[in-house]
């Protein structure tokens, strides 16, 4: 009897040790703690270019391309002339400048500026040897002094040529020859060296300032026509 107790006891030690390391084996090892996945990074904005009145000076000072001169805000210039000398068109770098003549001009503004105007904003300045004068700027509701809407114009130019107006991109032609333009151009008054004039950019010029109405007689220096 003694012999059958101790085997039992052994049995139920036995058992009772299998049994343990079963439920052992079926616990699994803890469960790993939950970590927070981090804060997605915030999308940097581009920064806003800073223009005022001072930004603008004499055009003859930029870079010329065809009948108008590229400037570059942001030390892109090359890409904005390859861009303007490009017969395939192309995007400008944001901080080109575009200009025609002294008293308008187009600055190509940070992405996200402006989806309808595809991010320039358009300005119309008084220009006299003092410096310049911001009169208009903006985007969609910018007019000129020939009572246009920049917007309007500018956005009749083939999709490839981001914007820019020429006598081949598709957009309505101005009321300006070569010579007024070129005659604006080398008057502009913030320019501090004078430029002769052809005998046809004189009379070109004669007659921009005869057509401009005398209410604003100022705008007869501005290096824009009214």
């Amino acid at each position: 009897m003694r012999k059958q107790g101790l085997i039992g006891a052994r049995w139920r030690a036995a058992a009772l040790a299998g049994a343990l390391t079963a439920l052992a084996g079926c616990s699994g090892p803890a469960p790993a703690a939950k970590t927070e996945a981090p804060p997605a990074a915030a999308t940097a904005q581009p920064t806003a270019l800073s223009i005022s009145a001072a930004t603008f000076g004499c055009i003859r000072d930029m870079t010329p391309v065809g009948r108008f001169y590229v400037g570059s805000l942001t030390g892109q210039l090359d890409a904005a002339v390859a861009v303007a000398q490009s017969k395939d068109g192309g995007v400008f770098p944001a901080g080109s400048i575009v200009q025609l003549v002294p008293g308008e001009v187009m600055v190509k503004r940070e992405a996200g500026f402006n989806a309808q105007t595809k991010d320039w904003e358009f300005f119309e300045l008084d220009v006299a040897p003092t410096g310049t004068t911001i009169r208009k700027r903006g985007h969609v509701d910018v007019v000129n002094r020939f009572g246009g809407n920049c917007l309007t114009c500018h956005e009749k130019a083939e999709a490839k040529f981001d914007m820019i107006c020429s006598t081949d991109h598709g957009c309505d032609p101005i009321p300006l020859t070569d010579d007024m333009i070129r005659a604006l151009q080398k008057t502009d008054p913030r320019c501090p060296t004078a430029v002769e004039l052809t005998k046809a950019e004189k009379e070109a010029l004669e007659f921009i300032r005869a057509a401009t109405p005398p209410a604003d007689d100022a705008a007869k220096a501005t290096g824009s026509p009214s």
